[in-house]
């Protein structure tokens, strides 16, 4: 039987780093994905494209218990890092779109993963893929796992574990909770997990307005009193998509409202006043039609009067038009759920972990990465960015 200094359960971002890291420095491992392919949830990112970083990476763009754990992790492994050693080992340039988002020139995300099975090749590592890991516990010499291989059982064992098998969006793809079954099973606390940049559903009164407006995107601020998003909203038959939903979903919670400004690069007191200066002849359907689609303005009926003259407006008509446009309160119902969710937020406590190597303080050859810890990034690049500086971070160590 071939000896691992690791096996890696998860070949997806955080365990593909890891062995190339590891084989890059002469170890030798074993990584087990339960999937057909390798990298399923990084060839279906943005779109097929895969945003595989952002520029603007800093501990602000994270949602954790604990932040600050990331400055250990970052340190090691930069966003300079990932663009290296994208373009060192797979010919692969960035093209920074907006917000810092870099993708690959080649708009392929299967040139990411392409980059990592040639690593994996090069360097002597070994990919099982069709293999189920269904149990792990402690031996005298590390740890054995129990797995599924070829429609029969067998038994692994190496020194070191590491666990980056993702969180629990997308089932399809193999998304699982077994690293969080793991780490409770080797007592160690868990944050609670929740979807996470993910859209949100509106039912009752509400839910028609919501669904006569299905397709339509606009332009916003979304913000709570603790975060802000300014990017575009999308109306759908269930609720709220879009990327400012998804930033702010992993702010929400359950039975809180939070606001959208429909109109934020605009103060539309200001828009009213200089009409009305100009004569205020024009109709507040009008003045909202500069702005804003026919189908929308035709929604916003429902809420303020669009057949006004703006010279005829009273002070609380006026208001109530600059309040629904720059307030608009929205209370979610709830969200799409894990197979709708890009990320899971929460999971293993951070203080469960050595912030330099991410190995289990309690638990000594146990490592875990990506998802299943409790830091969530944004939407952006930001979550592969953390992917790939813990598996770079835990191969130092293996």
């Amino acid at each position: 039987m071939v000896k691992y200094d690791a096996i890696i359960i998860g070949a997806g971002a955080c365990g593909l780093m890891c062995a190339a890291q590891a084989g890059l420095l002469g170890k030798k491992t074993l990584l087990l994905e339960r999937n057909d392919k390798p990298g399923a949830k990084i060839l279906i990112s943005g779109g097929g494209r895969c945003n595989y970083t952002n520029m603007g990476t800093s501990l602000e763009n994270f949602v954790s218990e604990n932040p600050k754990f990331l400055n250990a992790v970052f340190a090691q492994w930069s966003v300079t890092d990932t663009i290296d050693f994208f373009q060192n080992f797979g010919g692969i340039k960035p093209q920074e779109k907006t917000l810092g988002q870099l993708f690959p020139t080649s708009n392929k995300a299967k040139d990411i993963v392409a980059t990592f099975t040639k690593l994996l090749f090069d360097t002597g590592q070994d990919l099982w893929l069709n293999t189920l890991v269904k149990a792990v516990q402690k031996i005298d010499d590390g740890y054995e796992l129990s797995v599924e291989r070829n429609g029969r059982e067998e038994k692994l064992n190496a020194p070191k574990i590491v666990f980056a098998s993702g969180g629990l969006p997308v089932h399809k793809l193999g998304a699982s909770d077994f690293a969080i079954r793991a780490a409770c099973q080797f007592d160690m606390e868990i944050m609670q997990t929740a979807p996470a940049l993910v859209p949100l559903t509106i039912t009752g009164k509400d839910a028609e307005w919501y669904a006569s407006l299905s397709g339509n995107s606009v332009f916003a601020r979304v913000y709570n009193d603790r975060i802000s998003f300014e990017e575009n909203i999308l109306f759908t038959h269930w609720g709220l998509s879009g990327p400012a939903i998804l930033q702010i979903s992993s702010y929400w919670r359950a039975g809180e409202i939070f606001t959208m400004d429909l109109l934020p690069k605009f103060s539309l007191e200001d828009i009213i006043k200089h009409e009305r200066n100009s004569g205020g002849k024009r109709l507040v359907g009008q003045i909202l039609n500069d702005y804003f689609t026919k189908k929308m303005v035709d929604a916003l009926g429902k809420y303020l009067p669009l057949d006004i003259k703006i010279a005829s407006l009273s002070k609380a008509d006026a208001k109530l038009i600059i309040d629904t446009i720059h307030k608009f309160k929205v209370k979610a119902a709830g969200d799409k759920g894990y197979d709708k969710a890009e990320v899971m937020r929460g999971g293993i406590a951070t203080h469960e972990l050595n912030p330099k190597t991410l190995e289990s303080k309690k638990n000594p050859g146990l490592y875990f990465g990506g998802e299943a810890v409790d830091i969530t990034g944004w939407l952006g690049g930001y979550n592969f960015q953390w992917a790939w500086a813990a598996g770079y971070a835990i191969a130092q160590d293996l």
